[in-house]
């Protein structure tokens, strides 16, 4: 019986989802803060900079909007910000990390993207919000 008990529980594990998460890649390179499936390709969202450089590239996955501009919004600030598509259904525009966008998003974790008819919105939930913090301070110089 609890041969079959753990067996059971092994398939349950292999069948559930990968959790979202927010890894934040800190090494050689840009720094890229990714709203991932840990091992897999999947991506939600990522923001990423040159350290100091002040400019942080924002890509949302999932978007069918043309290249245009797009609203984004974080608490009571807002701004427009022109937008490119990068591969399959990436959507990048890029915003300053001391905008006052940014400032409400990095206080907030909460981000709305409208392009054309598609919105998008970015959540940083609060365990992941020193993430956040640290890659915006990082960014700023």
């Amino acid at each position: 019986m609890n041969l079959l008990l753990t067996v059971l529980a092994a398939a349950a594990l292999q069948a559930a989802p990968t959790a979202w998460t927010w890894t934040l890649y800190d090494g050689d390179g840009p720094l890229v803060l990714a709203n991932e499936t840990p091992d897999t390709p999947d991506l939600r969202a990522t923001l990423q900079c040159d350290r100091g450089a002040g400019a942080v590239t924002v890509s949302v996955y999932g978007q069918d909007a043309e290249p245009g501009f797009a609203r984004v919004s974080a608490g009571d600030a807002s701004t427009t910000s022109e937008t490119r598509r990068g591969p399959g259904d990436q959507l990048s525009f890029v915003v300053r990390a001391d905008h006052p966008v940014f400032a409400a998003f990095a206080g907030t974790g909460a981000m709305t993207v409208a392009a054309g008819e598609d919105q998008s919105r970015i959540v940083v939930q609060p365990q992941h919000l020193p993430k956040l913090r640290r890659f915006t301070d990082l960014c700023a110089g």
